[in-house]
């Protein structure tokens, strides 16, 4: 079999940090791959194809319906522009103009971050609440339900939610307030699997539309995400991403996903029109989640991992530079990580990691962990060889290289 890297000249890495996508993301198994072959085999109405995908990801969050997406950013654009025109398809076809519309997205000051360009790119403008003392070291507190309350106009088109184990207020508060004035909120839960429950807990505490992504502990490709939530703003994303250049007369949509009787009229191409997802991404996405679903039910999915935590704590074990651990993800997503506190005496933590990216084979590890004085391996992206390669070329490490030694 031909190797497509090889060929092109890029060298392949072990991925011991996560699915980032900087490191191409995670492993498709074999069935997920072959799915997206087999789809890219036949051709078929992409909206039939995501009115399907919609069933199987409602049943997996619990939502009234969903729809495949590139990725979670591109979920979150869909989910803002959704909120932003709803079901007007003349507001669908000016963004992102939002002069005379409901712009205004409301967020906790402690949860921006960069992501939110996808949320800027739909058109709003976002307004911050809060004051995060917690992590500026001057008090405890951060965002609460009564700062939303007050941030809430008649321009307001929803809040945004970033969901993490530490996230403040409880989401299940800003729901109640957002929805006490009519407003959705849309929930950015992209890093948020594992664990699995999560697919179910966003849309069960109240959310409107939750962005997940594909291609992390679900095991899809990496460009896929997962929009899911109310059947109407479902509706809208759909219609300002699918290609619409459609004849009204004789476009027949399943009415499960795009219902043609709450429209007065047939939006043209949307915003999220640059959001493409095809076939192969939407048939290897269900494949994996479906696969997912399973695995996780008898336990193969956890076994798999502590399996390859446990071979690699192993194999690392007779370092005498340093103690080898195997400690469960802080984020509380339950997966077994390998830690590696150095001796400072003896190497560099830092200078020990960038050597295993820069050798061969080329081994990436958690780079949140810099200047910690501890290299952390990840699980979830390893091949079954893995752990034995990594062990290798950490012992196969000089003093000199070790400690930056010149």
């Amino acid at each position: 079999m031909s190797d497509v890297f090889a060929r092109l000249g890029v060298k392949t890495i072990i991925n011991a940090n996560g699915p980032a996508t900087r490191l191409s993301g995670g492993l498709m198994r074999p069935e997920v791959a072959a799915a997206m072959a087999e789809a890219s085999a036949r051709c078929v109405e992409i909206v039939d194809l995501q009115a399907a995908a919609s069933k199987v990801i409602a049943d997996a969050t619990g939502a009234e319906a969903g729809y495949a997406t590139s990725g979670a950013a591109a979920g979150l654009l869909l989910a803002t522009a959704a909120a932003i025109a709803g079901l007007d398809a003349a507001a669908m076809d000016r963004l992102p103009d939002t002069r005379g519309l409901k712009n205004q997205v409301i967020v906790a000051r402690s949860q921006r971050n960069m992501y939110d360009h996808a949320v800027r790119t739909a058109g709003a403008r976002l307004v911050e609440v809060g004051l995060p003392d917690r992590f500026a070291g001057s008090g405890v507190r951060d965002a609460e339900p009564w700062d939303y309350a007050a941030a809430i106009t008649d321009k307001t088109a929803a809040i945004y939610y970033v969901a993490t184990p530490d996230s403040q207020p409880d989401l299940t508060d800003v729901v109640t307030v957002a929805h006490d004035h009519g407003v959705p909120v849309i929930v950015d839960a992209a890093a948020q699997l594992p664990p699995l429950a999560n697919l179910k807990r966003f849309i069960a505490d109240g959310a409107d539309l939750v962005a997940f992504s594909g291609g992390k502990a679900i095991g899809g490709p990496q460009a896929s995400g997962m929009l899911a939530g109310r059947r109407d703003l479902i509706m809208s994303a759909a219609l300002q991403q699918l290609d619409m250049d459609v004849d009204r007369h004789t476009w027949s949509p399943p009415p499960s996903l795009i219902d043609l009787d709450r429209l007065a009229g047939i939006p043209r191409h949307g915003i999220g029109r640059p959001c493409k997802v095809g076939k192969e991404q939407i048939a290897g996405l269900i494949t994996a989640l479906e696969m997912t679903f399973a695995e996780e039910a008898d336990g193969r999915l956890a076994a798999r991992w502590q399996t390859l935590a446990e071979r690699l704590a192993t194999g690392l074990g007779d370092v005498d530079w340093a103690d080898v651990s195997i400690v469960s993800d802080p984020a509380g997503s339950g997966v077994p990580m390998v830690h590696m506190a150095v001796d400072a005496n003896r190497a560099d933590a830092d200078v020990v990691k960038l050597a295993l990216e820069r050798g061969e084979p080329s081994i990436h590890s958690n780079p949140d962990y810099r200047g910690t004085g501890k290299i952390v391996f990840g699980v979830t992206c390893l091949a079954d060889d893995d752990p034995d390669r990594i062990a290798a070329a950490v012992k196969g490490l000089d003093n000199q290289v070790m400690t930056g030694a010149r």
